[in-house]
């Protein structure tokens, strides 16, 4: 048989080589403390608002907005462990000046905190 090709006939897959976009990033963590962001260069040149620290949320409470300052991370229902250290991630049940509010964003993503306030 010729080269690259099985016995039926049909050929083999080539190999892909590696480009610089198949390369994972390193993980980011939010913690509670004073505003620190970053801009990073994404594919095709586009930016990303990523943060490493944040101390405020943004709550919408019956359709209307505030900003409030976090108190600490309650609850992360993905991981227990992340609770413990105070990182912020998206579900996590949060203890602002309104009361609990749950993240609805991923705040390693976007730059800034959304959350929704939970009913007790």
């Amino acid at each position: 048989m010729k080269i690259g090709k099985k016995t039926t006939g049909g050929r083999y897959p080539n190999p892909k080589k590696r480009n610089k976009d198949d390369r994972n990033r390193q993980a980011r963590i939010v913690k509670i403390g004073e505003r620190k962001t970053k801009i990073l260069r994404t594919k095709g040149g586009n930016t990303k608002l990523i943060s490493h620290n944040l101390d405020k949320a943004n709550i919408v409470n019956n359709k209307k907005s505030k900003v409030v300052t976090i108190k600490n991370v309650l609850k992360t229902p993905s991981n227990a462990f992340l609770a413990r250290q105070n990182i912020l991630v998206k579900g996590a049940i949060i203890e602002t000046e309104l009361g609990k509010a749950k993240i609805t964003n991923r705040p390693s993503q976007d730059g800034q905190v959304q959350a929704v306030l939970v009913k007790e």
